[in-house]
């Protein structure tokens, strides 16, 4: 004889997968928060892509990619607005993340936040350089790059809300 099937448990409403201190974004939550990744090597986009995943943390709503592959590309979709975080590739070729941050900086105002991927750890004073507001060095931690992703996109979507 079969047992009778046990009665689902509810979950706790709107604390599923909480980390304490921090208010999960929900399924319902429509926002959504677009991400500009550039690189001339798919593979670094890809990689980019996967190590933050969908939603880099519970409290940072889903993510949204545009990929660009050429720095014409990435100075269009800057100038047309609507993206809050660029992560450009410094070691990209001909033109590196580091000088298209650069120039971003100088000419788009209220530039949405930039992730350098540098070569190197001992490259990051050339993102200083670039006035990017992180680096991430190769090889990619996606620990690393999915923290400092949702700490720019918190502070971004900070900064919109205030606005």
């Amino acid at each position: 004889m079969l047992a009778p099937p046990k009665p689902a448990i509810p979950a706790p409403s709107g604390r599923v997968g909480s980390i304490a201190g921090v208010t999960p974004a929900t399924e319902a939550d429509d926002a959504r928060m677009t991400v500009l990744v550039y690189s001339d090597d798919v593979d670094t986009r890809t990689r980019v892509k996967m190590a933050i995943g969908r939603r880099p943390a519970p409290d940072v709503p889903r993510v949204e990619w545009l990929e660009c592959a050429t720095a014409a590309a990435v100075i269009s979709a800057l100038d047309k607005g609507g993206i809050d975080l660029a992560i450009l590739d410094g070691e990209a070729t001909p033109v590196g993340g580091m000088g298209i941050a650069r120039q971003v900086k100088d000419e788009i105002f209220q530039s949405p936040p930039i992730v350098v991927l540098t070569g190197r750890v001992a490259d990051n004073w050339l993102a200083n350089w670039s006035r990017a507001e992180a680096a991430v060095a190769h090889p990619l931690d996606p620990i690393v790059l999915a923290r400092t992703v949702a700490d720019l996109l918190r502070r971004r979507r900070a900064e919109l809300t205030t606005s």
